[in-house]
């Protein structure tokens, strides 16, 4: 694909249409789309805490900000030896954000971001991009309280791509393409506003959302 061509007018009716852009690594210019045979969800209803993760996050050892520090997530998620984030998949989507459809939630340790999570939202459907952690536990806590925003903001569907162990540990699953894409329009025929909270998140808010702990 000429990535000159690629705008973020173009990637969000990608997302509309099911399908997504990546890169090969970080010094690879060329931009190609995935559209997986099965796709990762987390349906928030099925969202799983462990006892173990909830004693975290009522800890307060973390500060959690929403939309404070999309820059610095996206450079957490791309410092990586191995990454789909190359410059131009960064410039688009700090435009994205620039424009309201990008968001990200940074977790912080002492002033330092130490972990977070960074997606896309269009009607009712985000799409997770990706997330890190730079010390233990901080991705888990940044998807909780992503989970619990787009519950309280009125989300239907958290896209995360891909299933790994450490979403399918959290109650993330794989659906089908076409349940996905049936998902999707659902979605994308209604209307949330990802920063309509009328306060901000506590732990136990947090933790009393999932409703689901072992």
């Amino acid at each position: 694909m000429d990535h000159l061509a690629l705008t973020p007018e173009l990637i969000l009716q990608a997302y509309a249409n099911g399908v997504f852009p990546m890169a090969e690594g970080r010094d690879d210019d060329e931009i190609f789309w995935v559209d997986p045979r099965e796709r990762g969800i987390i349906p928030l209803e099925g969202f799983h805490i462990s006892r173990s993760l909830a004693k975290v996050i009522r800890s307060g050892r973390f500060r959690v900000t929403f939309n404070q520090d999309f820059k610095g997530v996206m450079e957490g998620c791309a410092d990586r030896d191995e990454t789909w984030i190359n410059a131009t998949i960064f410039d688009l989507y700090g435009q994205l954000h620039e424009m309201g459809f990008g968001h990200s939630l940074e977790i912080w340790q002492d002033e330092r971001l130490v972990g977070g999570t960074y997606g896309l939202a269009l009607g009712t459907a985000f799409f997770g991009e990706s997330m890190f952690s730079r010390t233990p536990n901080a991705s888990k806590v940044a998807l909780s309280y992503m989970v619990a925003r787009l519950k309280r903001t009125g989300f239907t569907l958290f896209d995360t791509q891909f299933l790994t162990p450490h979403l399918a540990s959290l109650g993330g699953i794989e659906i089908p393409r076409a349940k996905y894409r049936d998902m999707l329009r659902k979605a994308l025929e209604a209307r949330a506003d990802i920063t309509a909270l009328t306060r901000e998140l506590t732990p136990q808010d947090v933790v009393q959302d999932s409703g689901q702990m072992s």
